[in-house]
């Protein structure tokens, strides 16, 4: 007896290949589409944590600009008079630059590092020193530190930079703005420009603008409104 065995046809093998290529063509699109999209989120929440750390610091620090203690007068003994022009303007942007000066009392617990201090009883008198020549206090004084910060951006490097030492890669763009109050004596704001008055000047936004360098995300803008504790209730 013959036994007659039947394979598969090369129409049947052809198209069981093509079909097998089409569903592996199928699932590598998903993969790359996948893929994709989570390199973008990814460089996406990078970009929004970057921002939120260094908006948040600067929100902090922009906060405390001008505190100078419990007296509006303070005696300038510091090297060369250096703290004079601080205090009149504790709070300064150069457009041309994009560079931001704020001085203001050190956040957080560290207060080790500062370029002033001042000395003061909190009802008749408050001296500023320059760092390392204070005198010793005298009985019934506090010692309050005064830092002097410079954020600038950094344009051919793409970097925001703290007095110089970089801090934030990828920034396009920095800018600030003033809310400003209609005379020295209102606690309401006016309106918001880049010129302002220092004695009119109530809140400073802050805005970064930061791109992905490997173009996985689109670029994004983050903007952060602080308004100064010495001047608004």
């Amino acid at each position: 007896m013959i036994t007659c065995n039947r394979g598969f046809s090369l129409i049947e093998i052809m198209l069981a290949l093509v079909l097998g290529l089409m569903m592996s063509l199928a699932l590598t699109q998903i993969f790359i589409t996948s893929k994709s999209t989570w390199l973008s989120q990814t460089s996406s929440a990078s970009l929004q944590e970057d921002a939120r750390f260094v908006l948040a610091k600067m929100l902090q620090e922009t906060r405390l600009v001008g505190m100078f203690g419990c007296l509006a007068s303070v005696r300038d003994a510091s090297l060369g008079g250096g703290f004079s022009n601080a205090h009149q303007t504790p709070v300064q942007w150069d457009a041309r630059q994009r560079s931001l000066t704020l001085v203001t009392a050190p956040a957080g617990t560290d207060q080790s590092w500062h370029d002033w201090v001042i000395h003061t009883d909190c009802a008749s008198s408050a001296t500023a020193w320059s760092r390392g020549r204070a005198p010793k206090m005298e009985a019934g004084e506090i010692a309050l530190p005064v830092q002097q910060l410079v954020y600038r951006l950094n344009a051919q490097r793409d970097e925001l930079t703290l007095d110089g030492q970089p801090l934030l890669s990828n920034v396009r763009d920095f800018n600030v703005l003033f809310g400003v109050a209609d005379s020295p004596d209102a606690s309401g704001i006016a309106r918001y420009t880049g010129q302002p008055e220092p004695p009119l000047i109530r809140s400073v936004r802050l805005t970064l603008t930061l791109f992905d360098p490997a173009d996985r995300a689109r670029e994004q803008t983050f903007s952060v409104v602080a308004t100064l504790r010495n001047r608004l209730g």
